[in-house]
């Protein structure tokens, strides 16, 4: 990577780096975070003109020790009255953020609008923020490997940036970091980056996490991921052909929503998601068999990601393909009916205790049933320990519950907080946009460095049926009754 110096009005930066396997608008960013002009306003003078964001460094001809002239302002800061109001850019960096209401936007470095909406999304549960506040460059464990710990430690400082700065934020860190752990996202083609999958960015950030933040104090090295997203499920593997029959349990941190013509809401979708028929060698058949699999959900989350399964392979044009199909979700999401007779029992109290507190602000008679079976419903959660099929909450990675947190028990429903929506024809093309709920209860599209308020309204409009922005993942946060 060559170092050129970059003369800026009286200023000069003596050593900064090109890497001329990014585009130009990458090496904007960088000078915006030295000198405060932000790209759009950067003229910087090359050989044959202006440097232009998606130039080949090839045919610019930038050389070792060059030294580059740059035009352009920053941004300025508007200085108050003495007793007049306070404006934003005069308060401490870390006030800003919270006096315009909302975090941050990203600034996209070429194709990396997926990784931005996954940020966004995420960068909006506290929790995971606090278990990363906890993460301490000294704290990484032995058992996680060194690109794991510096993704962790890039998303724990992504986030804290995020939540200070009033400006958009360049994630450099982040993204470096990202491709060296995960080199699919740093595919090239024709010298730029290749849009990628938002759900495995997704996916592979939430995984990398909960190796990482896991709490070496607790008994089981329980992992906050794992508690804010995990989701147990329990299985009835069922051959028809040869009456075989068994059970199995597994993890995973997300639901996904199967679509078909059949399929027209997001619940019927999660049925669909939860059966599935498999090919398998039967012991008793002495051969292959079709087996059907029935799913149940034995362990619920703080936070349910949903996947709306819109892509598929088409051999024809050798990409993914995109099922546009307009499917209904709902603001609050009940699962109740897609949980095991066992996680039912355990949900019922809660759920009850729920309905009467939300009943009580509507004027109506509480159950007398809450109060008589409430105590026994507590003993079950007790002996059950932090079980997330409890229905207990947990928070962050302390094994130091508060008693207000210890009072809060799941009961399967949920609120939307935030939607990942694709724009386009193709899951590596179009544009990935985050549609963030904030604690003031207001919505914010995150269209990379551009927050835009919405309407609550507005948000469950992102359903599909055409070539406008929808919903591929949906995050719900559970709604918690007091016992």
């Amino acid at each position: 990577m060559p170092t050129v110096s970059v003369k800026w009005g009286k200023e000069v930066f003596p050593a900064v780096e090109i890497d001329t396997s990014q585009p130009p608008y990458v090496f904007k960013c960088q000078l915006f975070d030295l000198t405060g002009v932000p790209p759009e306003r950067q003229k910087i003078m090359v050989k044959g003109g202006l440097l232009k964001d998606d130039a080949d460094w090839s045919t610019v001809g930038v050389k070792e020790g060059q030294r580059l002239m740059m035009m352009g302002t920053a941004d300025e800061i508007v200085k108050a009255p003495e007793k007049g109001p306070v404006f934003v850019e005069d308060l401490p960096e870390e006030e800003q953020g919270v006096a315009v209401g909302h975090s941050a936007g990203l600034f996209n470095l070429g194709n990396t609008c997926y990784m931005n909406s996954t940020i966004q999304c995420l960068h909006s549960v506290p929790e995971l923020k606090s278990a990363l506040l906890e993460y301490s460059q000294s704290g990484r464990s032995n058992d996680v490997d060194q690109t794991s710990h510096l993704l962790t430690v890039a998303t724990r400082d992504l986030f804290n940036e995020l939540d200070k700065s009033a400006k958009p934020v360049a994630p450099m860190q982040f993204w470096m970091v990202l491709r060296k752990k995960f080199p699919q996202f740093g595919q090239l083609h024709n010298g730029s980056f290749m849009q990628q999958d938002a759900e495995e960015c997704w996916t592979q950030l939430l995984y990398t996490l909960s190796q990482s933040l896991r709490s070496p104090t607790a008994s089981e090295n329980l992992s906050a991921v794992k508690a804010l997203f995990g989701i147990e499920l329990t299985s009835r593997i069922h051959c028809q052909e040869s009456g075989e029959e068994s059970t199995e349990i597994e993890s995973t941190f997300a639901l996904k929503c199967h679509i078909s013509h059949e399929v027209n809401h997001l619940h019927e979708g999660l049925k669909h998601g939860l059966k599935s028929e498999l090919e398998k060698n039967s012991p008793a058949l002495g051969r292959s068999a079709i087996y059907l699999k029935e799913s149940r959900i034995n362990g619920l989350p703080r936070y349910l990601t949903i996947q709306f399964v819109r892509f598929f392979w088409k051999r024809e044009s050798n990409q993914k393909a995109k099922i546009l199909r307009k499917v209904d979700y709902p603001l609050e999401l009940d699962i109740y009916d897609l949980c095991s007779d066992e996680l039912k029992k355990k949900l019922e109290v809660p759920r009850r205790i729920l309905r009467d507190e939300e009943g009580k602000k509507l004027g109506l008679k509480p159950s007398e049933k809450s109060s008589s079976t409430k105590d026994n419903d507590v003993k079950m959660v007790d002996a059950e320990g932090s079980s997330n099929a409890s229905g207990e909450s947990s928070v962050g990675t302390s094994q130091e519950a508060t008693p207000s947190e210890k009072e809060m028990h799941l009961t399967g429903v949920y609120d939307l907080v935030a939607v990942l929506t694709h724009k386009g024809r193709s899951a590596d093309s179009g544009h990935y946009v985050a549609w963030v709920k904030q604690e003031n209860g207001k919505w914010i599209e995150y269209d990379d460095d551009n927050p835009i308020p919405q309407r609550g309204e507005d948000i469950v409009k992102l359903s599909g049926g055409g070539d406008w922005h929808m919903a591929y993942i949906c995050m719900y946060k559970a709604r918690l009754a007091p016992m």
